[in-house]
């Protein structure tokens, strides 16, 4: 199994921590995370088996994690520019990008600002602003998911006054694992190991800083709606969980992309890496694999194991 190495980069006036595995020889893959999760979500079963075959980078995103937590810069901009730093850091110029929740919002921009440098990009479990997202924020009464609960929460981050951290702050365990719990198709797929190390990157100071990823939306739609003027030609797979977005995923990334392919994940809710995650060491390999990190055989043997 491979090990992963921990660094830290300084960019963008910031400090970002992130993960690293494999030879850096190899075609470089970027994993990025999402809201109430953070590069550990990658470490038990994705890393390892994308490590035998590339260069794998996981960061944590700003707000999240061990990175830096500051007051700002929560744009999925700003936040893709702090990956690409990272990325060029280690003189890198090509990657495979692959984004679940809000850091596929971050991919996207990564790959918008950076076309000639993203090989392939994945995008799971994310409506991107202004291409579905607001859709879930606006409906009254709630919009719902794949198994007809209500997603309230954008609009509750979203709230002004910083309502919202009082509430949740000196109770941040307790209110991640609402969602672990709620969005998952089985409530028990989210370790407690890992609810443990995840809900550490939200607490202290500066922790629910994460709630901006969602604050900053309208910023994030303004950027998306003059990215998709010219739409994304590289490679795109989108999918999300039967029991939450669904269909919605692949949809709305065939607005924003011309070659996109996608669908929908079996008995899998929000937390796709530990819910189905040989599906998605299956899936990721053998997409990824066409940009030249193994032969077609290894490929074809990969998904049939």
């Amino acid at each position: 199994m491979a090990v992963h190495d921990h660094h830290t980069a300084k960019v963008n006036g910031i400090t970002i921590h992130y993960l690293t595995a494999g030879d850096q020889a190899r075609p470089a893959v970027v994993l990025l995370h999402g809201f109430t999760q953070t590069s550990h979500m990658w470490t038990k079963d994705v890393i390892p088996a994308l490590a035998e075959h590339h260069f794998v980078i996981a960061p944590d995103l700003r707000g999240s994690g061990d990175s830096a937590k500051p007051a700002d810069g929560y744009d999925k901009r700003t936040l893709a520019s702090d990956v690409y730093e990272v990325v060029r850091s280690l003189g890198i110029q090509e990657v495979l990008l692959v984004g679940h929740d809000f850091g596929a919002a971050v991919a996207y921009a990564y790959a918008a600002e950076h076309r000639s440098e993203v090989a392939k990009l994945v995008i799971y479990e994310m409506l991107m602003p202004g291409f579905g997202y607001e859709d879930a924020l606006g409906s009254h009464p709630f919009a719902e998911d794949g198994l007809g609960r209500q997603i309230w929460h954008l609009a509750f981050h979203d709230a002004p006054h910083a309502i919202q951290e009082f509430l949740i702050r000196g109770r941040e365990r307790r209110y991640l694992d609402f969602y672990w719990d709620t969005f998952a198709y089985d409530p028990r797929a989210v370790s407690e190991s890992e609810r443990a190390e995840y809900a550490r990157g939200y607490q202290g100071p500066g922790g629910l800083n994460a709630l901006k990823y969602y604050q900053m939306h309208w910023v994030d739609a303004e950027h998306n709606r003059e990215y998709a003027k010219q739409p994304l030609e590289m490679p795109v797979l989108a999918y999300g969980g039967s029991a939450f977005s669904a269909g919605m995923v692949e949809t709305g990334m065939r607005a924003l992309a011309t070659n996109v392919e996608g669908g929908i994940i079996p008995d899998c809710g929000h937390w796709l890496t530990a819910e189905k995650p040989e599906f998605i060491v299956r899936q990721l390999l053998h997409f990824l694999d066409d940009a030249g990190s193994r032969g077609s055989d290894a490929a074809s043997a990969a998904v049939s194991a």
